[in-house]
């Protein structure tokens, strides 16, 4: 009896349905199928057609069903191979192509009609109209890549989708000429500033200029559709004027104003080229929706802005949307060679699902210009795609013709529909072209001189759809000719008027946010915040937090440390840098700050002190104890990051931007891991303010001491923050004890205005026996930016000044020698140096012979230098290590002995 008899009385469309879902996710079918077509899939691998028909006795057409089925999951699979993507270049050549022959069917094949197609939603039909089907929806101009992804649901959406109009749009006349509207207003907008102001940057969207129409309908749609309340625009140089004047509205007279050159109005402000500005502005669609764009400001360092875009994002679904992410959209837009060779691209991919990282998916748009400077695209990447990082995460990619605006358009239609619906990432990638250099000043044909002759003899996109609208009778050459010159008009006037303006003006992001937030000056940092919290609530805080809660079951290694914290406050009165950082945030907490802390390991803590989450031994529940306080009107979070130090404090960077009730701390596992992020400190931290108007309070805590761990993990690079500090940028601290930690963190919030924050904070003085305080100090104390010292100040003879870890090494020493004529004078706060209270520190010693500024450090890092330039009240003399190519030896015996020696120079007379 033929044991494959049971083949004939099934539906082949039945079992083509079957064998694709079997190709999805064999554990989905029933047993025999899956071991019949396990058997299949091994007999085809191994033999010919001929060869099945003789082993397996498989009826013949049941077999070519399957091939069928092979060749559309062929289509699926590789069909974004053979696409007409690419504008001005042939594509490479991939094989096995997608011709008949490679799936063991021939031109006979064509007109037979296979129940196959049921699975493309065709029914049974002929083989030419599935190949054809399949050709216009993996073929044409978008190819899609997709079928990496492991979710059967995600997989069988974008086949049901892809099968509901072949993956083309079917737009109205209205609709076309909307779309043609925002691309006419493109390329005019891009010609008439070539003609304006030629050789200028302006970094031309020429080539690329259906983003445009593109994210019009995006935007529109995520208003109209989906109740998007709100979206975040992260994106670099190319084309950023065109989407700041036609999608954000910006008034060209400004923009204008900038081309010329002027001055801006503020004088309190630098300010930043044009091309780096942001914009804030709400828009109402015609069905009375509104949507709030923010098009974040950002530097030269391309990806960068991503990671900022993101973390604003998160701040607004965690405060403002109340968790619910889909009311806000991030759009990070990219370019070709900056997705495929910055690495925070990676980084900022990877963040996508986690819970302390992700925005309910990003719909990230590649401006894909095929080259990168002057570097061939050849030379730019290993990868088949720019976009080939999106696998990390298995997020769709939707390649796309820019020269097929409706394509461009119904690819952020399917990105939008996928991004909702999933809360996923999804890429589109769109090919187009640069038509000049890399600013308008450069030379492309010095490098490119091929594809540039291709470039020069190539249709616009707005000429290539106003010509397809005119020959299917959607609009006429007056239509086309009407709107283009309205257009320039406008561009004109506003040319001319822009004459009038003698300044510029930055306009400041997110105003809204940041109302009761007043920009201060140098005087407002020196000027005593009041940070006092009342003794008895400090008290309940540290009963919650040395308190096992009912019925969890914490390690007993947990267990003693709680018992260590209540102990430190309610018998010894002595208590610790952990118990103060906890005791800072439970106080903010009560007051209606949120907390965010994020980082390598932050949650216990690199050095084991804060534990600020314990886990259950039993459910390992993650338990944050100072939530469990009722009196708290905030909450805090932390989380441990991924290994990232450039994305997350970039994220962070922009949480702090995008809500500033909150509290936000990073904390780089040690200092010098900040090495990786340095970008950030350079063209945000330190800079934003001044070029954008843009105030932020992110805490950065440095874990800094020289202990004899080697060269890496001593220094926190000290001298490279204080080189960065000028005028009122940001606050540069090395705290001592842990009160003035906690007042320093309180004071951050305290204040009616933000300003960054840097702390280079201890390893050894976590657990120090000096390095401890009372609770009434925290609880009536204040931040002190100098600590003087106690000694009888008539019989000082030398008078030393110095920061952090330091100065318990000096201490130690001068109380070996019980030297009572050289005092230790902490500053707690490097930048701004509060200039007022040195000076009646050093009024307060009238017999000083020596004023010495003594540090750990080599003397080429740590605050030397800085203090060479800024301390002008008397002339220090230096005590450190001498100029050394690297922070510290590798031996620890070396270490001491140079260490010791420093301390020894403080002492002796020289």
């Amino acid at each position: 009896m033929d044991k494959f008899s049971f083949l004939n009385a099934a539906h082949t469309g039945f079992i083509a349905d079957l064998y694709d879902k079997y190709l999805v996710n064999p554990d989905a079918i029933e047993s025999s199928w899956r071991s019949f077509f396990q058997g299949y899939d091994l007999a085809n691998e191994n033999y010919s057609l001929k060869e099945e028909e003789d082993s397996l006795e498989v009826p013949l057409e049941v077999r070519k069903e399957f091939l069928v089925v092979d060749l559309i999951n062929g289509y699926r699979t590789r069909g974004h191979l053979f696409t007409e993507t690419n504008p001005v270049r042939e594509r490479r050549q991939y094989q096995p192509t997608l011709d008949l022959e490679n799936f063991g069917l021939s031109a006979n094949d064509l007109d037979k009609e296979f129940s196959a197609g049921e699975i493309l939603g065709l029914g049974k039909t002929k083989l030419s109209a599935i190949i054809g089907h399949l050709k216009r929806i993996y073929c044409d101009s978008i190819g899609v890549e997709y079928m990496y992804m492991r979710n059967p649901e995600k997989l069988k959406w974008w086949q049901d989708r892809f099968n509901k109009n072949d993956n083309h749009p079917n737009y109205s006349v209205e609709a076309k000429k909307y779309i043609l509207g925002k691309l006419n207003q493109a390329v005019t907008f891009e010609s008439f500033l070539q003609t304006k102001y030629v050789g200028q940057k302006r970094f031309s969207l020429e080539g690329g200029e259906a983003l445009i129409p593109g994210i019009s309908v995006l935007l529109r749609d995520a208003a109209e559709k989906y109740g998007v309340k709100e979206c975040v625009l992260g994106m670099a140089h190319r084309g950023r004027l065109n989407t700041l004047v036609n999608i954000f509205k910006k008034p060209v007279r400004d923009l204008f104003s900038e081309f010329e050159g002027k001055d801006f109005e503020d004088e309190d402000i630098d300010g930043d080229v044009k091309y780096h500005l942001g914009l804030t502005l709400s828009k109402t669609y015609r069905d009375g929706n509104e949507i709030k764009m923010n098009l974040v400001p950002n530097p030269s360092h391309l990806e960068t802005v991503a990671s900022v875009a993101e973390g604003i994002t998160r701040a607004k679904i965690d405060r403002k949307y109340n968790g619910d992410a889909s009311k806000i959209l991030p759009i990070i837009i990219h370019g070709d060679a900056a997705i495929a060779g910055q690495g925070i691209a990676y980084e900022i991919v990877q963040m996508a699902k986690l819970n302390g990282y992700k925005t309910g998916g990003t719909i990230h748009i590649v401006v894909n210009n095929q080259i990168g400077f002057t570097t061939n695209y050849l030379d730019a990447r290993s990868s088949t795609y720019c976009t080939d990082v999106a696998k990390v995460t298995l997020s769709p990619v939707l390649h796309v013709n820019a020269d097929d605006t409706e394509a461009v358009c119904h690819a952020m239609e399917l990105a939008l529909e996928f991004r909702m619906r999933f809360e996923s990432d999804i890429f589109i990638d769109l090919l187009g072209y640069r038509k000049y250099g890399h600013n308008e000043g450069d030379e492309p044909r010095f490098t490119q001189p091929k594809l540039y002759k291709a470039i020069s003899k190539h249709q616009n996109p707005k000429d290539i759809y106003a010509a397809q609208l005119i020959a299917e009778g959607s609009i006429d050459k007056n239509y086309l000719t009407e709107i283009t010159t309205e257009f320039r008009d406008m561009l004109n006037t506003e040319f001319d008027n822009s004459k009038k303006d003698k300044t510029s003006k930055v306009k400041e992001f997110m105003k809204s946010t940041w109302e009761g937030f007043e920009r201060q000056d140098l005087d407002a940092m020196l000027a005593v915040t009041n940070t006092t919290y009342p003794e008895d609530n400090l008290k309940n805080i540290a009963k919650i937090v040395s308190t096992v809660p009912e019925k969890a079951n914490f390690v007993r290694k947990a267990e003693r440390i709680l018992q260590g914290r209540a102990k430190m406050v309610f018998e010894t009165n002595q208590l610790d840098w952990g118990m103060a950082e906890n005791l800072a945030y439970g106080s903010l907490l009560e007051e209606g700050f949120n907390v965010r802390i994020s980082g390598q390991d932050v949650e216990r803590g690199t050095f084991s002190h804060r534990h600020a989450i314990l886990r259950d031994e039993v459910t390992e529940e993650r338990i944050n104890l100072l939530n469990t306080n009722p009196k708290s009107k905030g909450q805090m979070t932390i989380y441990n990051s991924l290994l990232s130090e450039y994305g997350v404090l970039g994220f962070d960077y922009g949480y702090a931007m995008g809500n500033p009730n909150t509290l936000t701390v990073w904390e780089a596992q040690f200092g010098d891991f900040s090495n990786g992020a340095q970008i950030i400190f350079d063209q945000y931290i330190s800079a934003a303010e001044d070029k954008w108007k843009v105030q932020n309070g992110i805490v950065v805590l440095l874990p800094h001491g020289y202990e004899g761990q080697g060269s890496e993990h001593s220094s926190a690079r000290i001298e490279r923050y204080l080189q960065l500090c000028a005028e009122d940028n940001m606050t540069v601290a090395n705290c001592t004890t842990p009160a003035n930690f906690y007042h320093l963190l309180r004071r951050q919030m305290k204040r009616d205005y933000r300003k960054p924050l840097i702390v280079f904070t201890p390893k050894s003085l976590l657990r120090h026996p000096k390095a401890v305080n009372t609770i009434e100090e925290l609880a009536t104390g204040e931040f002190q930016e100098v600590i003087d010292d106690t000694l009888n100040p008539k019989g000082v003879k030398k008078l030393v000044f110095c920061m952090g870890k330091f100065y318990y090494d000096l201490l130690a020493e001068r109380e070996e020698l019980q030297r009572e004529d050289v005092a230790l004078v902490r500053i707690e706060q490097l930048f701004p140096l509060h200039v007022e209270k040195l000076q009646q520190v050093i009024d307060r010693y009238p017999n000083i012979e020596e004023y010495i500024w003594a540090q750990e450090e080599p003397r080429n890092m740590g605050a030397w230098s800085f203090m060479l330039q800024r301390f002008e009240l008397v002339k220090l003399k230096v005590r450190s290590r001498k100029y050394y190519a690297v922070p510290a030896a590798g031996s620890s015996t070396r270490f001491k002995k140079r260490h010791k020696a420093v301390i020894n120079s403080v002492f002796n007379n020289e």
